[in-house]
């Protein structure tokens, strides 16, 4: 909120339903009047084109209506007006006006009048391009160092820049590497375009280089001279650009740049003299001249509908306007000098200065009176007592607690409910979640509590008939005797089935069966499975209802273990598998860019074909763009059938990498903490990406423990993490052998700790937990608050 708010000095809303943008508004001295005061010229999407002369009135009177001096409707939306010498045998200022496929230049002349009507204005069309592309933005000025005229140059919608020399077409150019199109601006001082690309960075050209450029659609301009167009200097900055001002009144040489969270000051090479981080939303911005050698002012609006004015990144005033500005203009009329002159998106034109306006204001006397301060004294203790209440009472806690329903599990009132299910054909690699929420007391303390829960087994999988021949195996042993797995897992023992021992079976619902058996001698339960990762939820869930079962029963020294051997070669053919589908998505991609290539050059080819005053025969080009079209389809939609089958192969990555860091922790009886430097060390990614994969990942990991805890000698922890950028290996081989190294010098007694890397910077990835998307069959997460 703005400690001012701008004066209010002449108003006027134009229309109604209109709509306006950053290029709607120029002031200039149109009519060539000579006097030095400006006018006001405003052009909206409808086609309505306006010229005003504000004058000082009486406050809250508004816009008087000879005020308004045209008013033309044209057939067109406006995109841009600019005020400038834009016809060649005349020195006299002009309007340019931008349509999507049109930019016109009109004479704006001014006739006395006769009686006490006044002045009469007039709008004459001087001259019209007609343009074959659609138009976003234009800018001008003495392109290739001309005196006393300006040419236009257009940027379209499909990256290519149009040049004007007055009524004369003179060229056009294609922007390298454009998508979508962004501000443009032309320096004088270097003969520069600077515009900001898709690729988020500042671009400057000039205009020299362009002239002479080869033009990317002239198929006789590539066989005969001609240069690549490539950018004087670049600059990133990361985000998109709302507009680009060059100055021309500050001494200094600058390039403002307005992002969409930072302002920028630019040298003429591109170097950065200063930035400034905002910390609202900005929607338009000018830069002015300051009484202060060496520095530039800039009024910046924002869409809190505030104006804000900066001495360089120096904040120096606020003031609060009536409407969220879209173009901002300073201007000078004539009873008042430097008016800041806004424009919203609907159309509110305002011009205001800063500043405050004394208050007369003077209250009223009041009668005087003798004070009772017996009363007062005990008004006092009164609100003393509801302010103490108030403030033991004002800052309360809110409690978080989840509770998850099965599917025949009662009701309960609750505030929030969401179903989870399963959208995909495979299993997830984890039935947890969080559930986090924001809230603020009475007093406006912002506030986030937070509460984990886990959905029940029987989401992702059904009672099953037990399986007596599996392709894998492992055997968890304890140190108490077995119990019954029908007390373990209730709701998978279906009553009308015969026992065959102390054996249950688990049906996935997207995978295999998954069988568990007691022995009736010893105290070990055997996991067995036709598909190796489908065994960790069994294992996870088996091993947390031990812990529950026996801590209910009063038992506080029962543990879990695991004898060994430690299967890595079942798990290696998950990680081949994986690794398998990176390499054919990084083929597909290959395969797709050069058929895209090919396909683009066959269009380019038939498109000069069919321009040709004498066509000449096609041989066969549309019988190869049309094989060319098909191979592409093909080749996109295996593509997408890879991205799919990668998917899924690293949920069944990530699922069989928890069961081998489960066994591995209970093979060696690893502690909390280690378990989950091993966690962070085997599944530092929630999923894959073209630029950065699982094994890269690991394998970098590994090699880090394997060169500090678990090194063989002092010597080898001295060695630093390597710095190299990670990318993907050629094969598996390395991966395999340092996991395999792992588990060798972990069975020899190493210990994961991060205590020996005091000398070594390593950034510790935490295991992250994944979004749910299970179920065949539905769950309901009630979330109560109290």
């Amino acid at each position: 909120m703005s400690l001012f708010k701008a004066r209010d000095w002449w108003s006027v809303v134009l229309g109604e339903g209109e709509e306006f943008d950053q290029g709607c508004l120029c002031v200039g001295d149109v009519d060539n009047s000579g006097s030095g005061h400006d006018k006001i010229v405003v052009g909206s999407y409808m086609g309505l084109l306006r010229i005003y002369g504000p004058r000082a009135s009486s406050p809250g009177s508004g816009a008087l209506a000879e005020d308004q001096l045209l008013e033309v409707q044209l057939r067109d939306p406006i995109i841009q007006l600019e005020v400038g010498k834009f016809v060649s045998c005349s020195d006299l200022l002009h309007l340019a006006v931008l349509h999507p496929r049109k930019l016109s230049v009109y004479a704006v002349t001014a006739t006395a009048g006769n009686v006490e009507h006044g002045i009469q204005y007039q709008l004459r069309l001087v001259y019209e391009h007609n343009l074959q592309r659609t138009a976003c933005n234009m800018t001008y000025g003495p392109f290739g160092g001309v005196t006393g005229h300006h040419f236009i140059c257009i940027q379209s919608m499909d990256g290519m820049l149009m040049f004007f020399e007055q009524e004369s077409y003179a060229f056009g150019r294609f922007l390298p590497g454009f998508l979508l199109p962004g501000p443009l601006c032309y320096c004088g001082r270097t003969d520069t375009f600077i515009t900001v690309s898709s690729a988020r960075q500042v671009e400057s050209y000039k205009y020299e280089v362009l002239a002479v450029a080869t033009d990317a659609d002239e198929e006789h301009e590539r066989k005969t001279s001609g240069k690549r167009l490539t950018a004087d200097w670049t600059l990133v900055i990361g985000e998109q650009a709302l507009d680009i001002v060059v100055p021309t009144f500050t001494s200094t040489s600058s390039i403002f740049v307005l992002g969409e969270r930072n302002v920028y000051c630019l040298k003429d090479n591109g170097q950065i003299r200063f930035m400034k981080k905002l910390e609202y939303n900005p929607s338009c911005f000018l830069p002015y001249a300051s009484v202060s050698e060496g520095t530039t002012n800039l009024l910046m609006g924002n869409h809190n509908s505030t104006l804000l004015v900066y001495q360089d990144v120096t904040l120096k005033w606020a003031a609060q306007l009536s409407c969220v500005p879209v173009a901002v203009r300073v201007a000078n009329f004539q009873d008042l000098k430097g008016v800041v002159v806004t424009l919203s998106g609907d159309g509110h034109l305002q011009c205001s200065y800063m500043g405050t306006d004394p208050s007369f204001f003077m209250a009223p006397r009041v009668d005087a009176r003798e004070i009772n301060y017996e009363e007062v004294d005990a008004e006092m203790k009164a609100l003393q007592k509801i302010i103490k209440e108030a403030v033991r009472t004002q800052d309360w806690e809110l409690g978080l607690k989840c509770i998850v329903c099965d599917l025949t599990g009662p009701g309960s009132t609750s505030f929030v409910m969401f179903s989870v299910f399963l959208n995909e054909k495979y299993s997830p690699a984890d039935l947890g979640g969080d559930v986090t929420v924001s809230y603020s007391t009475p007093t406006g303390v912002p506030r986030v509590a937070q509460c984990k829960f886990t959905l029940p087994l029987r989401l992702v999988c059904l009672p099953s008939a037990p399986s007596k021949n599996s392709k894998y195996k492992i055997t968890i042993d304890t140190n108490k005797p077995p119990v019954s797995l029908g007390d373990i897992f209730p709701e998978f023992v279906e009553k009308s089935e015969e026992k065959e021992g102390n054996v249950l079976a688990f049906q996935l619902i997207a995978g295999s069966t998954v069988t568990v058996q007691a022995s009736k001698t010893s105290q070990r339960y055997r996991i067995q499975s036709d598909t190796f990762e489908d065994m960790w939820l069994v294992t996870k869930e088996l091993l947390q209802r031990f812990d529950t079962f026996f801590a209910k029963q009063g038992v506080k020294d029962f543990r879990n273990s695991f004898a060994g051997p430690i299967p890595l070669q079942e798990y290696f053919e998950t990680v081949d598998h994986h690794f398998e589908l990176r390499v054919n998505a990084e083929k597909y991609q290959d395969l797709l860019s050069e058929r895209a290539v090919q396909f683009r050059a066959i269009q380019r080819r038939l498109l000069t074909r069919f321009k040709d005053k004498t066509p000449a025969p096609l041989q066969n080009l549309d019988t190869l763009m049309e094989g060319t079209y098909r191979q592409v389809i093909a080749l996109a939609d295996a593509a997408e059938e890879n991205r799919a089958l990668l998917c899924q192969a690293f949920a069944r990555l990530r699922s069989a990498t928890h069961l081998l860091i489960t066994l591995l922790s209970l093979w060696q009886g690893l502690s909390a903490d280690q378990t989950s430097i091993l966690e962070a060390t085997l599944l530092p990614l929630l999923q894959d990406t073209p630029q950065l994969g699982w094994e890269e990942c690991v394998d970098a990991a590994v090699s880090h423990l394997l060169r500090t805890c678990l090194s063989r000698s002092p010597k080898d922890q001295a060695l630093s993490l390597s710095t190299s950028q990670l990318s993907m290996p050629k094969d598996t081989a390395r991966l395999k052998k340092h996991i395999t190294l792992l588990c060798d010098r972990l069975g020899k007694g190493g210990r994961l700790s991060l205590s020996s890397e005091a000398n070594v910077q390593t950034p510790v990835v935490m295991p992250g937990q994944s979004r749910m998307s299970l179920g065949g069959q539905r769950a309901t997460l009630i979330i109560v608050f109290s």
